[in-house]
């Protein structure tokens, strides 16, 4: 680990100001602790030449207003440093977010723990870098120079044996910081693997109950956890002993100050005050670089999981069009041309060599054995996955445009799409439907719901996810909320999935209804009654 991490100091526009705030309460904090020391020195040294505290008022009043402005710079230090942590952690959720939003957009869905992770407890281990780290950084770079520079003032011996022994510190902190990075390294990745674990379980929870492997998960995730203990575990080992070899050395510096100072004031070669200014400033000079050392264990977490969110937010971006393409006006006909579509891990593409057109005012219906890549060559239309070879363009009066040279946005504006396991947030059943059409009435949520065939109320609250809702009452309300856009392509995955013979009658209709209108609809359809409404069945083998 570096002393600055610049991927962090980048992260955010309070870091600047941190720094520059910092160093301004540096300097002022530096110039104090002399003034401190000098007073204690000067009122310590009157006492025992004047044998009692006869005058001494004026020095302790001066002493108490510098402690207390020692304490009043420590705590605007440390309401920058928060600022600046507040900060950038906020404008660092907010590029995950959008990271997340890609990718789900993309159909990219590997990183999902990693950015759950991330987005939560990750950030908040950056916290101690900005509170704690940087601003004993920047204390350590201005303090002890100047405390040096009142040393030389001082007593030259005593200054030269503060020169010599001070870099022992810096060097034994990188010697100890490269077992702590290395500690930490490991701690994160023991997290990152019990996040994977925990989500894998929670999301399976119903197959591993079925199947009765439930409990085996669950001592599995113990394990996960009892590792991650380990590490940190190990970790913190790591921290006590290095606050021990740094505490260990700073005392050697500081006796050895002390034993030259006491020698010459013994031979009358050096005055009291001047003696008892460099014992007590000595100290003052390491005490920073300690800190630092200390610190360095509760930044070095922030600094492992910035290499894993930099990683992440650097890397290279979900697929997208080559060129921003505006999407040709007038009716669309979709036209897929040998399209095939290579997934790691199998023999053959799926689709593999797929043909077909749909025309507005039709409803095209793949069908085909599971695994044949239905739902792929809908993703390939909506944008979300790019085709091995072939081709999926958008055919109008206007001309042809691939769908992955369109405007992603300009695209996502014309199709309604109901997929196999619809989102649902959490609010209420209108506030569901409405993510299609935000400024949509009551009147015409009512009258989606309806043509969707679900007899759910609007204002009925839902839970995320709609873990409230049955599958079949997901994909209605999904319907419904196609249905409410009115879009020029609708895009059908298994809508009638697990539905009712009479559910199943009211999502035909509005299907049918739709391509009446003049929407261009492809559907994925098993079922035979789905097959019986179409224009055009094609079978994707």
């Amino acid at each position: 680990m570096t002393p600055i991490d610049p991927r962090l100091l980048r992260a955010g526009r309070g870091t600047a100001g941190l720094l520059a705030a910092g160093t301004v309460l540096a300097l002022a904090s530096a110039l104090l602790v002399v003034a401190q020391a000098w007073l204690l020195a000067t009122g310590i040294s009157r006492v025992i030449e004047r044998g009692g505290p006869a005058g001494l008022a004026p020095l302790l009043g001066a002493l108490v207003v510098v402690v207390a402005a020692r304490s009043a710079l420590g705590w605007a230090h440390e309401s920058v440093a928060r600022r600046a942590a507040t900060s950038v952690k906020s404008t660092l959720r907010v590029r995950l977010a959008r990271r997340a939003a890609a990718d789900a957009v993309a159909g990219v869905g590997g990183r999902r723990a990693d950015l759950a992770a991330l987005a939560s407890t990750g950030l908040d281990a950056i916290d101690p870098y900005y509170t704690r780290y940087l601003p004993q950084l920047v204390l350590a770079a201005v303090v002890p120079p100047v405390v040096i520079l009142q040393l030389f003032r001082t007593d030259v011996p005593a200054a030269l044996t503060v020169v010599l022994t001070l870099p022992l510190i810096p060097l034994f902190m990188v010697l100890v910081g490269k077992a702590t990075e290395a500690a930490n390294a490991k701690r994160w990745d023991a997290l990152q693997r019990l996040g994977h674990h925990f989500l894998d379980v929670v999301e399976g929870m119903p197959t591993l109950r079925a199947f009765g492997r439930g409990r085996v998960q669950a001592e599995l995730v113990g394990a996960s956890t009892e590792r991650y203990r380990t590490t940190t575990m190990a970790t913190l080992r790591i921290a006590f002993l290095s606050s021990l070899v740094l505490e260990l050395l700073a005392t050697l510096s500081v006796a050895l100050v002390a034993v030259g100072v006491g020698l010459r004031l013994v031979d009358g070669g050096l005055g009291l005050q001047a003696g008892l200014l460099a014992i007590l400033l000595a100290p003052e000079a390491s005490a920073p670089l300690r800190q630092v050392g200390a610190q360095y264990h509760a930044s070095a977490a922030g600094v492992a999981v910035a290499d894993s969110m930099f990683a992440v937010l650097d890397g290279p971006p979900a697929p997208s069009g080559d060129a921003a393409a505006a999407v040709p006006a007038g009716p669309l006909t979709l036209r897929v041309q040998r399209l095939s579509v290579a997934h790691d891990g199998r023999p053959r593409p799926a689709p593999d060599g797929l043909t077909f057109h749909a025309e507005p005012g039709r409803v095209t219906c793949l069908s085909g054995p599971s695994g044949v890549g239905k739902s792929t060559a809908v993703a390939v239309l909506l944008g979300h996955v790019r085709p091995t070879a072939g081709t999926a363009s958008v055919v109008t009066g206007g001309g042809t445009e691939e769908v992955g040279r369109l405007d992603r946005t300009e695209w996502a504006g014309c199709i309604a799409w109901v997929a196999q396991d619809p989102f649902v947030a959490a609010g209420t059943v209108a506030d569901n439907v409405r993510l299609s059409r935000p400024d949509a009435t009551d009147d015409e949520v009512g009258d989606a719901l309806a043509r969707a065939g679900l007899a759910l109320p609007g204002d009925r609250p839902v839970l995320a996810r709609g873990t409230d809702l049955s599958a079949g009452e997901r994909r209605r309300l999904a319907m419904a909320r196609a249905l409410l856009r009115r879009a020029p392509v609708l895009l059908l995955d298994e809508p009638t999935a697990g539905l009712d013979a009479a559910s199943e009658a009211h999502v035909l209709e509005a299907v049918r209804a739709e391509a009446a209108r003049g929407a261009t609809v492809v559907m994925v359809a098993h079922r035979p009654e789905a097959l019986a409404i179409a224009d055009a069945v094609v079978e994707v083998r």
